[in-house]
């Protein structure tokens, strides 16, 4: 038995770049993981039965990432054991947060170690792209700027920072965020390899509080608390929502603001710290 974290993502800047003929946008986003997250606890099983015995009531099981996952990792490897998989959610649905992507990235390393499959890190991030375009990141493991439709990843070296992350107590399609007819979807690339902490924005971030005020309401609270504390980049919204962050270079001031922020009407939020690498990382193959 294995019990592993599925660490968040927030997205420090999202642009959307333009329109595949398939429908999928492109963007350019600056990917870093978190040290907050699920938990997943893997039981191996001689029966061959990939079975979820534990999880969020809103997701069915066989459309669960982290039971698809597992499914997909046993049939491309030809693996004839199986797994009971225990999703302890600390992350909340629909808020940008990559809690289901990250999810089935923890269950393809665990599975990858507790099967002994010895799968190397590409390997492991093919596989993951059939899953969705954010699960290679958290197998890739570092803070990227990603591009495509996000499979495109090249690391990058941040700072130290603390993050002061809000949840608003809504679910955010992403879908509905992306198929918004006043989304820009055309800016413009980078072209360069280097970023300062306030660069960018996010381009899905007016579409999603025209749609839900609540996470202006909570980005308006942010920005206000953070103003004192003297942020490393302005308040946030991460990925197509819900939740809203800022970055700070200490633990001290961050958590001043969020206690700052919670008086302030928006109740739900934690504190966590930038991580340079995936605790997992050890779990791929070089």
């Amino acid at each position: 038995m294995l019990t592993l974290p599925a660490p968040a993502k927030l997205n420090l800047f999202l642009h959307v770049t333009g329109r595949r003929p398939d429908g999928y946008h492109t963007l350019e986003t600056l990917f870093v993981p978190i040290s907050h997250g699920d938990e997943i606890v893997l039981t191996e099983r001689g029966d061959g039965t990939v079975a979820r015995v534990e999880g969020p009531a809103e997701v069915a099981p066989d459309n669960d990432l982290a039971v698809r996952a597992a499914k997909l990792l046993q049939r491309s490897c030809g693996v004839e054991r199986g797994v009971a998989i225990r999703v302890r959610k600390r992350l909340p649905l629909g808020g940008g947060l990559g809690g289901g992507s990250s999810d089935a990235a923890t269950v393809l390393l665990g599975l990858n170690r507790l099967w002994r499959l010895g799968a190397s890190r590409q390997a492991l991030m093919r596989l993951a792209l059939e899953l969705g375009a954010d699960v290679p990141f958290f197998i890739f493991g570092e803070p990227a700027v990603g591009r495509g439709v996000g499979e495109l990843l090249a690391a990058v070296s941040l700072p130290r920072l603390w993050f002061v992350v809000l949840t608003p107590p809504i679910v955010v399609e992403t879908a509905a965020v992306f198929a918004a007819p006043e989304l820009t979807r055309h800016s413009p690339s980078a072209k360069m390899p280097v970023f300062p902490e306030e660069f960018g924005r996010n381009d899905l971030q007016a579409v999603a509080i025209a749609q839900f005020p609540e996470i202006a309401a909570c980005l308006g609270a942010l920005a206000g608390a953070a103003e004192v504390a003297g942020p490393a980049m302005p308040a946030r919204m991460t990925g197509s929502g819900a939740c809203v962050f800022a970055a700070f270079g200490a633990e001290e001031d961050a958590q001043r603001v969020l206690s700052q922020a919670e008086d302030a009407g928006c109740r739900s939020g934690f504190v966590a710290r930038a991580l340079n690498r995936h605790p997992l990382w050890e779990f791929a193959a070089p």
